[in-house]
């Protein structure tokens, strides 16, 4: 029997990258089913931060994925990305974050730590855990966020070369700067392969394919 891996996302591209990945990653005998809700990320931007409903909203996500057969929950938007904490309180099943396994991974790799995000709401809670994670680590790390909302409008007007380009050059001044640089928010992560090896002056991470494995993980074989 198919066992459900429930993924909620808060934009509908990140459906198809997420379900290549499941199937390359997981099980065979995993059925990775996806909810997207936009009215979701949309309140967030709007707001500029989290607040009690769209806590309360995640959670109702993750119960609604156990009460559906789900063996685990895995979100994949960094801006609600802290709403896990309270959706882990209300489910028996895994709540995954999608930003935890590369924000691990770099704490592993450095203590200067850049994060590159394009929407403000994404930033502050990926620049959190870093430093969240890193305690509890008994790390001692420094973050640099950089933030560049001219890449967010661009891609909201549909002019993703501009898009890719603005990105492209904040990602490139961060690892002029630090050991590690981390693509706050999965859409970002397709740009990381336009970069090659020889022109890194650091690592870059992204967080889906960390994310998955992670997940792989957790459910086991």
């Amino acid at each position: 029997m198919p066992r459900m891996v429930a993924f909620l996302h808060t934009v509908p591209s990140l459906v198809d990258p997420f379900q290549r990945l499941a199937k390359e990653i997981l099980p065979d005998d995993v059925e990775p089913v996806h909810i997207v809700d936009g009215m979701a990320l949309k309140i967030v931007l709007d707001q500029g931060g989290l607040s009690p409903f769209i806590h309360r909203r995640v959670a109702e996500h993750a119960v609604a994925a156990e009460q559906g057969g789900a063996v685990a929950f895995q979100c994949t938007c960094s801006s609600i990305s802290p709403c896990v904490d309270t959706a882990r309180l209300v489910v028996n099943i895994p709540a995954l974050k999608v930003d935890e396994p590369m924000v691990n991974k770099a704490i592993s790799m450095g203590r200067r730590i850049g994060v590159a995000a394009t929407a403000p709401t994404t930033l502050k809670p990926t620049t959190e855990l870093v430093y969240a994670r890193a305690a509890e680590l008994g790390q001692d790390v420094q973050v640099d966020p950089l933030l560049n909302k001219e890449a967010y409008a661009a891609m909201f007007a549909g002019d993703l070369a501009a898009h890719d380009r603005l990105v492209l050059d904040m990602l490139r001044l961060l690892m002029s700067r630090n050991d590690v640089v981390l693509l706050a928010q999965a859409s970002m992560a397709r740009l990381a392969d336009q970069i090659p090896e020889a022109e890194r002056a650091a690592p870059l991470l992204s967080s889906p394919r960390l994310a998955v494995e992670h997940l792989r993980t957790i459910i086991g074989a």
